[in-house]
């Protein structure tokens, strides 16, 4: 993106007028896709099905855990939703480049393991800000090894309320909403982010649906929303009530109406749609795609 920049302003030094859209385009924030895969990523640890098996051989087969950039390129911010075990591999997606801030949603394996990265035996960063709701950080700031980020100041923690807006940067603001999860050791929620012309929801982890959860899919441009589970058959030997997720079978006819902006993210490996989207895209919705973009 700053290469896109720096060649439009290089044109226009040299008499060169590049079309009016291109220059929009490189200053327009934007978010990316930086995984869709449920806490364990694709294929999952001690997974040795033939698809895994073929997963494990062949790179481009596999799935990054959930994760979105957020990126402004006039003033050259960047901000990562959830530090995953991924974390190394996606922080190369963007450049390589230390984010300004990372936002969790919860303290489940695939959403904070990452931060770990940020500390002494790694990257040894300082004073990166981790943003997060009141018991998230009660957690990292009371359990090893999370409490070393915090004392020696490799990260610095932000409040975080429900409900209340947080600005990024001038153009960019985001939403935590509480919503119901398994909330064995923190709160969960989902993040609006708001540009200067569209606005989008990062869901990655519900419970259940609810109409304060439609309002607020009805209101925004683009819905990254939780699929994990395709149906209930996927999991054999498994409660799903101990996991419980919406169905992507059961999302798909809920949001019927809404189908268009509607794109699933947070994919165990046992879903079908993980590995051949096709029916859900024939029904009019999309699984995401890992580095797919979306102007704010």
């Amino acid at each position: 993106m700053k290469r896109i920049a720096i060649a439009a302003v290089f044109s226009v030094a040299a008499g060169f007028s590049p079309p009016d859209g291109a220059l929009k385009r490189a200053a327009t924030p934007y978010v990316m896709v930086l995984g869709i895969a449920q806490d364990g990523g694709y294929p999952q640890a001690g997974c040795n099905r033939p698809d895994c098996v073929a997963a494990w051989r062949n790179l481009k087969l596999r799935r990054h855990v959930s994760s979105l950039a957020i990126v402004d390129p006039v003033s050259h911010q960047r901000w990562i939703i959830d530090a995953t075990p991924d974390f190394p591999v996606q922080l190369r997606m963007i450049d390589g480049v230390v984010p300004d801030g990372i936002l969790l949603t919860h303290a489940h394996i695939g959403h904070y393991l990452g931060l770990a990265q940020l500390g002494r035996e790694v990257m040894g960063t300082r004073g990166i800000r981790v943003y997060a709701m009141p018991r998230m950080r009660s957690f990292l700031e009371h359990n090893g090894p999370w409490d070393q980020l915090v004392r020696l100041g490799n990260i610095v923690i932000e409040a975080l309320e429900d409900g209340r807006e947080l600005r990024l940067s001038e153009r960019i603001v985001v939403t935590p909403i509480v919503v119901p999860h398994r909330d064995e050791y923190s709160e969960t929620v989902a993040f609006i982010i708001r540009g200067p012309t569209r606005s989008i929801l990062w869901l990655p982890d519900i419970d259940r649906w609810s109409s304060a959860i439609d309002s607020v899919i009805a209101r925004v441009d683009i819905a990254y929303i939780d699929g994990t589970f395709y149906d209930a058959t996927e999991l054999p030997g498994r409660d799903l009530s101990e996991i419980p997720h919406p169905l992507m079978v059961e999302s798909m006819k809920r949001f019927a109406s809404e189908r268009a902006k509607i794109r699933f993210i947070h994919l165990n490996q046992s879903n079908p749609a993980l590995r051949d989207p096709a029916k859900v895209e024939r029904a009019g919705f999309r699984v995401a795609r890992e580095r797919e973009r979306v102007g704010l």
